[in-house]
């Protein structure tokens, strides 16, 4: 590329960082959230206990259902593998971050468990009786779907305050409930989930420890993902396309002579093969590099311009500097929990004769010591709070 090339190059590149700078970081003002809910990090993870799968009898009459999991308890079978996987990965994260226990729980309906009444009760004896949350913080998450009854509830312990209910009506009006009326309840779930924490934490789940301008264009992200994968379709056509032109207008507008300043003339594929020499034309063989030939028809100067293929495989060489150079990969050793393991990396340049190999440490495989090996619940209550919804 000329400097001329770079300069419109640039000036675009500046546009386009600026314009995703004020729009992540306005985005991110308005969704970050106030950071002052009564949960703190966690001391460390608790110790494994059996799960619990036994009902529990409710001081109302009938019985509230026991837990497989402190995550995620799908009796409603609403969630798939892949999805109940990504909840309960996301409710770890919480829990590891803040020390908050959050769990989800679907039922088929409140009269399996003996219950007749609002939602509302039944929801907080099941808070009480599972004891979620931190005891002396009671910072515990219920959320609790009855399919067939069309309600779900969103308990919180006692120690949040009644501000929280309006906080968490909104979570369940506008991320639980309108993916519910079209009977997609997973996304749904997923979705609220996602809102649930946020609104807690002020972070979506993977954005903890990230800036105000990775939260608003996480949130953008997400907002454009709720709509599904064509979305990305009407996005991602017209700006191929801008990036296309952009590229073709680069290499193929006109440009003056260097040295007497008559419009250069583009040579074509095969004609400028007679102008690059053997390393320049291996390397447009193995696609690696794109080269152009730009000729004036008055004083026979000539411009040779490289455009490097960045999806090649084929490196440089640093013997004979041409994107020739090319890596393979051996597993010597596995690595296990319990050492390292090691793999050879072989470089062979298909332009020169440079072989080399190199060495290296395959780390050790890390076991979790985060609340993925939490049992059971800290011991928390919940006094009414919350909000409720149905669809």
């Amino acid at each position: 590329m000329t400097r001329h090339d770079l300069k419109i190059a640039g000036v675009i590149a500046a546009l386009v960082v600026a314009i995703g700078l004020a729009l992540g970081y306005g985005v991110g003002l308005l969704v970050a959230g106030r950071g002052d809910l009564p949960g703190a990090p966690a001391e460390g993870p608790a110790g494994f206990a059996a799960a619990q799968v036994e009902t529990f009898p409710n001081p109302a009459g009938g019985s509230l259902p026991g837990y497989l999991d402190v995550y995620v308890s799908d009796y409603a079978d609403l969630l798939d593998a892949e999805a109940e996987a990504r909840i309960r990965t996301d409710l770890i994260e919480l829990y590891d971050r803040t020390g908050i226990e959050m769990t989800v729980l679907t039922i088929s309906s409140l009269s399996e468990y003996g219950h007749y009444g609002a939602i509302e009760p039944f929801a907080t004896a099941l808070f009480n009786a599972w004891g979620i949350g931190n005891r002396a913080r009671n910072d515990g998450v219920l959320v609790l779907v009855a399919l067939y009854d069309r309600q779900m509830r969103i308990e919180i312990g006692s120690g949040y305050d009644s501000s929280w209910d309006a906080r968490m009506q909104r979570v369940i009006d506008h991320g639980f409930l309108p993916d519910f009326r079209d009977y997609a309840y997973q996304a749904g779930i997923e979705t609220g989930v996602d809102e649930t924490i946020r609104e807690l934490t002020g972070h979506y789940p993977g954005t903890y420890g990230t800036g105000t301008f990775q939260q608003g264009w996480g949130w953008i992200v997400r907002r454009l993902a709720a709509f599904g994968d064509w979305i990305w379709g009407i996005f991602a056509v017209p700006l191929a396309g801008v990036g296309f032109w952009l590229r073709r207008y680069l290499r193929r507008r006109p440009r003056p002579c260097g040295d007497c300043g008559t419009l250069m003339q583009r040579m074509g594929e095969t004609a400028d093969d007679a102008h690059l020499d053997g390393g320049q034309r291996l390397e447009e063989f193995l696609k690696a590099v794109d080269y152009d030939v730009w000729a004036c028809p008055s004083c026979a100067h000539m411009d040779i311009l490289r455009y490097r293929n960045w999806f090649s495989r084929y490196g440089a060489c640093p013997r004979c500097g041409y994107h020739t150079l090319s890596t393979t990969t051996k597993i010597l050793r596995a690595a296990t929990t319990k050492s390292t393991g090691q793999k050879r990396l072989t470089y062979d340049c298909k332009n020169c004769d440079y072989h080399d190999t190199e060495l290296r440490t395959i780390p050790k495989i890390t076991k979790s010591s985060s609340g993925s090996g939490r049992s059971s619940f800290g011991g928390g209550s919940s006094s009414g709070g919350g909000a409720s919804g149905s669809w």
